[in-house]
């Protein structure tokens, strides 16, 4: 009988757990979305291990009234993509006149210009200031509605909180500048505006990242950024990525920039601002940074940031970083030409060296083309092809146990002609990207221990396979003979 009794009990604490925890994997099925326990280079939501990957609008969905994103938002996820990012307002751009893009969601028409602050005239002879004292509700009730749309399309949220000023006729428009503020008297330049030593507008920066941060706790599907390319506006050169040893200031596509300390000291603020407003609040969102352009080797990371953001990315951001345990994102690309090929390959190397997110700046979005169907001139790429080239690779990705793969390369016995990328769980499971180097035709020897192998090959342009086949490995070495006819190739590898 007490035997019995105790059976009863231990199934009827499983069942009241069951809403909040799967019992066979102990990992938490509710809440917001998190680094997984078991492998934290990948998020967890919802019960199951996530990558982020997406092809997105140029930032404005949320601050641009004329945008549509409930029909951007149901675009994004027919195409497969799981992950948007917006800017909150805190910074925007001139239409026509922002880094060659015609046809900018960040740069809206002057009355179509959705900021968190309500603005006023003190004059009628002058122009609408902002009073950082006093909050849009109209903006909120728009931001909430985006969210809850994003929540029914399983699309998780980048809130980036802040950005660098790239130029002076930026400030110029700024909601931050003094000149522009009914709050604030003090001379304030956009050097120092994203630095402790901004004067009075920190209280409302402050102020401005606790509203956000309770508006939003009762999301799920959201993470913080606290600032865009913080080394713009406050940074210096430490990286040649050409092989050179010179750093010219003036040539950002060939270095990496870290931000100032001052620059990092005012995110590490608004980072404990964030952590001690979710404690009042009992939640927790995840916060990322950004830290360079391209790839370096980050000397520090704050221990409340769990994901660390690259743009422009290389996979060596990821195998440089991968010992700090977190998520490496590739969190934004661009500037390559129109071109699908090079952002396609760009996601495949990123997340097949470990990254955990990959995002391209998709300019097939904007007023009037929600739907992601339109022709933009732009510095970069885009559209429904492209998108369905990286549903192809997410599909891939999240066919394993993801959060049992880990960057592998020690694998490969030999690869000649061709450039791997391998995330495996190191027994059993391989994911593979080739790229040939002026080959067609090649040979792959895995060192994968003895056994009979399954070898999928996915056309990553496509996502067209063969027929899978069974290999069986000799003398703990697997050999695949290979056709890459257009350059590429992923394979899928699991032992039978």
């Amino acid at each position: 009988m007490k035997h019995l009794l105790a059976t009863l009990l231990i199934i009827n604490l499983l069942s009241c757990n069951s809403k909040k925890q799967d019992i066979s994997t102990s990992v938490p099925v509710e809440g917001p979305v998190q680094l997984h326990p078991e492998n934290p280079h990948y998020f967890l939501y919802k019960g199951k291990p996530l990558a982020l990957i997406s092809s997105a609008e140029h930032y404005g969905a949320l601050i641009n009234l004329d945008f549509d994103y409930q029909k951007y938002l149901k675009t994004l996820a027919a195409d497969g993509m799981n992950y948007t990012r917006i800017f909150t307002g805190t910074y925007y751009e001139i239409q026509g006149e922002s880094f060659g893009i015609k046809k900018n969601t960040l740069a809206p028409d002057k009355d179509k210009i959705c900021t968190p602050w309500i603005t006023v005239k003190t004059d009628p002879q002058e122009e609408l200031k902002y009073d950082l004292s006093r909050w849009n509700e109209n903006y909120f009730k728009r931001l909430k509605d985006f969210m809850t749309i994003a929540t029914k399309y399983n699309i998780i949220v980048e809130v980036t909180l802040f950005s660098s000023i790239y130029r002076e006729e930026h400030w110029d428009i700024n909601p931050q500048n003094p000149k522009n503020t009914i709050n604030l008297t003090e001379s304030i330049t956009r050097f120092n505006a994203h630095t402790l030593n901004n004067g009075k507008l920190l209280s409302y920066q402050i102020d401005f990242v606790k509203k956000m941060v309770n508006e939003l706790h009762t999301f799920d599907n959201l993470f913080f950024e606290i600032q865009n390319e913080p080394w713009s506006d406050n940074g210096f050169p430490v990286y040649n990525i050409m092989n050179k040893e010179n750093l010219n200031p003036k040539d950002w596509e060939l270095k990496a920039d870290f931000a100032t300390e001052e620059a990092m000291l005012w995110q590490e603020k608004l980072t404990s601002v964030i952590k001690e407003e979710e404690r009042k609040l009992n939640t927790k969102h995840l916060i990322a940074q950004n830290y360079t352009n391209f790839k370096a080797p980050i000397p520090e990371v704050n221990e409340d940031i769990s994901i660390i953001n690259f743009h422009y990315a290389w996979p060596e951001a990821v195998r440089w970083n991968y010992h700090y345990n977190k998520v490496i994102g590739f969190d934004e690309t661009g500037f390559a030409g129109s071109e699908d090929e090079v952002y396609r390959r760009q996601a495949w190397q990123f997340m097949l060296s470990g990254g955990g997110l990959y995002n391209n700046l998709d300019y097939s979005f904007y007023v009037g083309n929600e739907d992601g169907l339109g022709e933009n001139d732009a510095p970069g790429g885009g559209g429904k092809a492209l998108r369905k080239q990286l549903k192809i690779l997410s599909d891939f990705l999240h066919s394993f146990q993801l959060h049992k793969l880990s960057p592998n390369l020690g694998c490969i016995k030999s690869s000649k002609g061709m450039i791997p990328y391998v995330v495996s769980d190191q027994n059993t499971a391989y994911a593979i990207y080739l790229r040939a180097i002026g080959i067609k035709n090649a040979k792959l020897e895995l060192k994968t221990g003895d056994g009979n192998f399954r070898i999928e090959m996915i056309d990553p342009i496509n996502g067209k396979s063969n027929a899978p086949s069974i290999v069986e490995s000799k003398e703990g070495i697997l050999t695949i003979t290979l056709d890459i006819p257009d350059s590429e190739l992923a394979l899928k590898v699991t032992k039978e």
